[in-house]
């Protein structure tokens, strides 16, 4: 396999609707920012981090600046705000930026590992190199028994029970970690291509901060996280 440029996209806006400031308010001992990026900053593959941004300053007040590895790229004007696209942002990174690879993901993922990354990574590759797929997305498998707002069942017939782990597996998009290429995006200008393929990681990291009590819960997790590893 050729040496390809791999960059990661990590968009972080300075307001945020439910959790006010939350890119940047102290998560367990550092700003939830951080969390994710010294995760990609130990991904060695990863060449770049690209920052699209409306906060340079409040980045640079938590004490970064551009690197080596680090870019941060003022957002224009009309692709600021809480109801813009998050495909309008990334597709003016990758109109900018040069990559063979692009990986996706957000500040709200404080405890995705390295790891998992690596692995999703090294599976897009693999089926991108055999064309068996143009793009790869995170999910959680779901298997529990779903009804309407009118208690109808949805994946399970009431009168004949079985095991919920017998029920047919959905697949939840978590929003962790995309990856796709610049001709993958612009076939659908989104960061989901025409032929993309699933990756399930675990599902303690797939914690996504969009409320207060998402929030809560991640910090319990983190703390968990941290106790154990100061076991080990």
């Amino acid at each position: 396999m050729k040496n390809e440029r791999i960059v990661a996209l990590l968009p972080m806006k300075a307001n945020s609707e439910r959790v006010k400031g939350k890119n940047f308010r102290s998560f367990c001992g550092k700003p939830l920012f951080r969390w994710i990026l010294d995760t990609l900053l130990d991904v060695q593959e990863v060449d770049q981090i690209v920052i699209n941004t409306d906060a340079r300053h409040i980045l640079a007040d938590n004490g970064l600046v551009e690197t080596d590895r680090i870019m941060i790229r003022d957002r224009k004007s009309e692709i600021c705000g809480d109801h813009v696209s998050m495909n309008l942002v990334l597709a003016d990174d990758v109109a900018n930026v040069d990559a063979d690879i692009y990986l996706m993901t957000h500040t709200t993922n404080p405890l995705m590992s390295a790891d998992t990354i690596r692995k999703a990574l090294a599976e897009f590759r693999e089926a991108k190199a055999a064309g068996k797929a143009d793009s790869l997305f995170t999910v959680d498998k779901v298997q529990t028994r779903f009804y309407r707002a009118d208690c109808t069942p949805v994946n399970h017939d009431p009168d004949n029970l079985i095991p919920t782990q017998h029920l047919e597996p959905w697949f939840e998009e978590n929003s962790n970690l995309y990856i796709f290429t610049r001709d993958s995006f612009s076939k659908t200008k989104a960061r989901i291509g025409k032929q993309p393929m699933m990756y399930e990681g675990p599902f303690f990291e797939s914690i996504d901060i969009d409320t207060p009590a998402d929030w809560d819960f991640a910090v319990v997790a983190a703390r968990y996280l941290l106790e154990q590893q100061g076991n080990t």
